[in-house]
């Protein structure tokens, strides 16, 4: 019999804020975190709008002597993973024993544009000797184990927008599987450094303003930052140990486009959310709300309208569908964390966040986009949404759990 896997704690860092009220509090509000960008040369760049965090100093959150060793990516990881554990309430013994599985699109960008500066730019002979463990796209995950004592498996997912959902899609395998209990799961990244910045503007799918997913005239995806953390738990753990329970986390769907790099294909991210509602034993009726991944870029949110179209039919003029990118910005493989927190949220509390900046429906853009203002509403069940480059889909199915 494969185990029911129930949601446990929750931790998240961003542009709206620092932990998880936060968060959720500017969504309910359809508050936005994009703003200028700071702490870069903008006179060379042509893209200013992003989703930064504010206020962040690393002192509040860390000692000068750990700084050394933690890229910022690594930094957003450990502050979630931290909150998600106290807010599940574990024990040491149970994190002991737990695994953590960490989804990120960048790795530690900071410190390897810190480095290549150093060489290229002034012309240094020798990089700083942390440079491969500070930077590497593991050392988050090898950051949060020790700093949480976390001595299960451990490793990290990188596939893009996707890494998030692919990395819980991991964990909750495992715990089906017997081979833990426990879970811990993080998407983060730190994309706000000047060469990635110029790589993305090169892509020319970055906003010049703000983020508008599925209005007519969206003019792209603003980059935004930060992480979000998951704490999963079999159902018979979590109940044995009176843990609270927010959701259940009832199945996951993965496809590959196997097409274009960069223009997504509808029948790949349909194929997705199909075999996450087959892996739930959900029925399309049985959904009332998607989480999108909702980029605000002209392909993804017509290639996404009509996936659901494909997948729900009839019963796609009856979901609720909001692209919370439009507030936290685009984290890239920490979208998919972030979108799980407030997916979980809204099933816990009812509360449907909205499509902020939403203007107009665009052209083949013909559902319930739930624009501007959050909608009080009983979910059952929902659908999170990750469509990376190269056709990498990833999609989760959270249920309300009843007594929960």
């Amino acid at each position: 019999m494969v185990k029911s896997v129930a949601v446990t704690g929750l931790g998240c860092i961003s542009a709206l804020g620092h932990d998880v009220n936060q968060f959720w509090g500017a969504l309910c509000n359809g508050e936005t975190g994009i703003r200028p960008l700071t702490n870069m040369p903008l006179e060379s760049l042509k893209i200013k709008a992003c989703a930064q965090i504010q206020n962040y100093n690393s002192l509040h959150f860390f000692s000068n002597e750990e700084l050394p060793y933690l890229d910022k990516f690594s930094q957003y990881a450990i502050i979630t993973a931290r909150e998600a554990i106290v807010d599940a309430g574990l024990e040491a013994a149970e994190i002991h024993n737990a695994a953590c599985v960490v989804g990120t699109g960048c790795g530690g960008k900071e410190t390897d544009e810190e480095a290549y500066q150093k060489l290229y730019k002034e012309g240094k002979t020798r990089a700083h000797p942390l440079t491969i463990p500070k930077g590497m796209p593991s050392a988050a995950a090898v950051q949060v184990s020790m700093h949480m004592g976390i001595s299960g498996p451990v490793f990290s997912v990188a596939s893009a927008c996707a890494s998030a959902a692919h990395a819980t899609a991991s964990a909750l395998a495992m715990i089906r599987s017997g081979l833990v209990e426990v879970a811990i799961v993080v998407g983060t990244d730190a994309p706000f450094t000047y060469g990635l910045i110029k790589a993305w503007e090169g892509l020319r799918v970055l906003s010049p303003d703000t983020c508008r997913p599925f209005s007519k005239n969206r003019s792209g995806m603003v980059l935004g930052e930060g992480a979000g953390a998951v704490v999963l738990e079999s159902l018979e753990h979590a109940k044995k140990r009176g843990a609270p329970i927010y959701a259940e986390l009832a199945g996951c769907g993965m496809s590959a486009d196997a097409g274009h790099i960069t223009d997504p294909s509808s029948d790949g991210a349909a194929r997705a959310i199909k075999a996450a509602l087959d892996d739930a034993s959900m029925n399309p009726g049985d959904v009332d709300y998607v989480n999108a991944h909702g980029t605000g870029t002209k392909a993804n949110d017509v290639s996404e309208t009509q996936a659901l179209h494909q997948v729900f039919g009839g019963h796609a003029a009856q979901l609720m569908v909001s692209g919370t990118k439009s507030m936290h910005g685009h984290p890239l493989g920490a979208a998919g964390a972030l979108e799980l927190v407030a997916t979980v949220l809204a099933i816990k509390n009812g509360i449907v966040p909205p499509t902020a900046n939403f203007t107009e429906a665009g052209e083949g853009c013909d559902l319930d986009y739930v624009p501007n203002q959050a909608r009080e509403k009983r979910i059952k069940s929902a659908v999170s949404n990750s469509f990376a480059f190269g056709g990498l889909n990833a999609v989760l199915a959270i249920r309300a759990m009843d007594g929960a």
